[in-house]
Order: C-alpha cells, then sequence, then structure tokens
C-alpha cells in the first residue's frame, strides 16, 4: 500500500510505504525505483545520501540496505514547483518600518509567509513583491529578503532584507543567537515558577513530519533554547512572555507542549481541547466561545531587536497584541475574577 503524504511548508515532499507481506527482499534504492516511477535514480539515490529516507522511523544512509516485508519506508524530496516565479499581489501589509536596507512588517494571523505547496497566491512575499519591486533582484526567487518566518498562524514582527548585503548581515545575526525576539502566548495551566528555560532538542516528529517533537538524545535534532516569565496567571491558563535563545520550527509550540503547557488552541499540540479545569457546561460553553473568538492558537511576535546591516547600531522593534489576542486575555481575566469570587 502506498500513501502520499502532504508537502510541509519547507516545501518537502513526502511518501511514504507499507511493505507488503510476501514482497521479494531487495535493496533500498531498487525498492525506491520501483514505486516512484516518475522520479530519478540519481535524485533518490541523493536523498538516501542526506538521510532524507527512513526505514521503521530510522534513518537508513546506505542504498543496499534489504527491504523486508512489513517494513515502513517512507522519502522526501524537496518539492519542485514548474514555475517558481512569483506574480505580485496588491495586498495590504502593516510596514512597521523601512529604509533602503530593511523593510520590518507586522504579519497578521493567518497570512503564509511564502509560497509552499498548497500556497501559491496570497503569501506575505506576494505582497511584499508589489510594494518592493527590487526584491526581484536577491537571489532566492522562492524566499527574496527573508531570514526568518513565522508560522501561518502566529502573528507579529518579521525582519526584511533588501539587498544581498543585508541578507548577509541579518543571516549572521541569527546564526550567531544575537537577534533578540520575544513572543507573548496563552498556555494550558498554571506556571508555578514565574520565570524558568527550556532545552532540548527539536526535530521532526519520526511519525508525523508535519510537526516537531523534543528529542532527549543529543544526536537527534537541533539544540534549542527558550527563556520564558510569566506575567498573569488566570483560572487555568497563564498569559507568559517567551524569548527565543534559538530559532527552531515551531519551537515555542513544541517546548510549551514538553514541559506540559501547549499553547491555548493549538490544534496541532493538543492546545484545541479542554485541558485543565472541570469540563461542567457552563466552562465547557466558555472554552468554546473563546475558540470561536481566536480561533488559532495564542502566539504574537511582539518585539525584535538588531544590528542595522548599514550602521551597525541597534534598533528595536515593538507591536500591539491583535485586537482579539486583547479580547481573549480580557475574557479569561473576568471569568478568573468571578470564579474567584464565588470561592
Amino acid at each position: 500500500m502506498t500513501e502520499e503524504l502532504s508537502l510541509d511548508d519547507n516545501l518537502i515532499e513526502h511518501y511514504s510505504f507499507l511493505v507488503e507481506k510476501g514482497h521479494d527482499i531487495i535493496r533500498l534504492d531498487k525498492f525506491l525505483m520501483l514505486r516512484l516511477a516518475n522520479k530519478s535514480r540519481n535524485r533518490i539515490q541523493q536523498c538516501i545520501i542526506n538521510g532524507n529516507v527512513f526505514c521503521n522511523n530510522k534513518k537508513q544512509v546506505k542504498s543496499n540496505y534489504k527491504v523486508k516485508p512489513n517494513d515502513e519506508i517512507s522519502i522526501r524530496f524537496e518539492y519542485e514547483p514548474l514555475d517558481k516565479s512569483i506574480t505580485p499581489e496588491n495586498i495590504p501589509l502593516d510596514i512597521i518600518y523601512d529604509d533602503d536596507q530593511i523593510i520590518v512588517v507586522n504579519k497578521k494571523p493567518g497570512m503564509v509567509v511564502h509560497p509552499s505547496f498548497g500556497h501559491y497566491t496570497g503569501t506575505l512575499i506576494h505582497a511584499l513583491l508589489y510594494r518592493y519591486s527590487e526584491l526581484n533582484k536577491l537571489e532566492n526567487k522562492e524566499r527574496p529578503g527573508l531570514v526568518h518566518r513565522i508560522d501561518k498562524n502566529t502573528s507579529g514582527l518579521l525582519v526584511v532584507a533588501r539587498d544581498s548585503d543585508s541578507m548577509t548581515h541579518l543571516s549572521a545575526q541569527f546564526a550567531d543567537h544575537s537577534i533578540e525576539r520575544k513572543y507573548i502566548a496563552l498556555v494550558w495551566g498554571i506556571l508555578k515558577e514565574d520565570h524558568g528555560t527550556i532545552e532540548g532538542n527539536i526535530g521532526r516528529n519520526l511519525k508525523n513530519r508535519k510537526i516537531m517533537d523534543v528529542f532527549p538524545e543529543k544526536d537527534k535534532g537541533k539544540h534549542s533554547i527558550t527563556h520564558y516569565k510569566v506575567i498573569e496567571r488566570f483560572a487555568y491558563v497563564t498569559l507568559i512572555e517567551c524569548r527565543l535563545e534559538t530559532g527552531r520550527t515551531h519551537q515555542i509550540r513544541v517546548h510549551m507542549k514538553y514541559i506540559g503547557h501547549p499553547l491555548f488552541n493549538d490544534n496541532e499540540y493538543g492546545g484545541d481541547k479542554i485541558l485543565k479545569g472541570t469540563r461542567f457546561s457552563k466552562y465547557t460553553q466558555f472554552i468554546k466561545n473563546c475558540f470561536k473568538l481566536f480561533p488559532t492558537h495564542a502566539l504574537h511576535a511582539k518585539s525584535l531587536g538588531f544590528m542595522h546591516p548599514k550602521n551597525n547600531k541597534r534598533i528595536n522593534f515593538d507591536s500591539e497584541l491583535p485586537k482579539n489576542f486583547h479580547d481573549l486575555i480580557k475574557k479569561w481575566r473576568v471569568y478568573s475574577h468571578s470564579n474567584l469570587s464565588t470561592n
């Protein structure tokens, strides 16, 4: 049986196969060539060399691995669209700052940052190219000017480079972790400590490649550090500020789940269910109303600080929470106060 998986935001194409009972024992590369007739031998071999082929959730780096019945084989390819050109689109943007070197934009929730499988229009890049045509001169035509990104449903600040020198300068700051990024998040449960640090290697979940996981083994994933401090505690949730020391995919979301406090209404990491509190009818309805008010995970990239690529002076930017995030906090505050007054 063959299953073709969806593509993730990194433009990765996934396939997985469950080897049938009675199947001949053959080499891994030959098995994949037979199953993926539309892929070249060289491309399959390169995937194996790069560690992008897995057998029973373990990496197989040798083409001569012998595939056996009941093996689960998965492979991922970098997605190669036929047309990589991007047509600029006149989409409103909240530009916080711009000059000849950089653009700082406050991204709204629900907007995809760059084109990917299933998102060929309406992205932040489409909107930026309409307003800043010189981005087309940059080498990376699919993600011109991007040095970092935030999730589709995360709102907040992003810096974009307008020329190749600024791109190099900003990328170096992200690489050495000197860029300061602070996020506001609403998480399930009451954090007892006023502040703390979460460390753990983050990598792709072995069973669901669309989400991330924390691995205790040092040889898996990438080293990741998140610092948090409590802003306000409510009845069953906590408002926190997170500061990223590293910048991994879904870092705050997966780290908070790792310590048992997933983001409120995070459907990929289990936060879209009632995780704390007694399930009586009024409380259940209150949570449903909260989910309706704020239909995505509660995370906002609030502030951003870095060295300007031209004059090398420190600059800092801050943004307001989206209105419905403010309303969600107010709703929890009112509920918590009324709940305390009746006890």
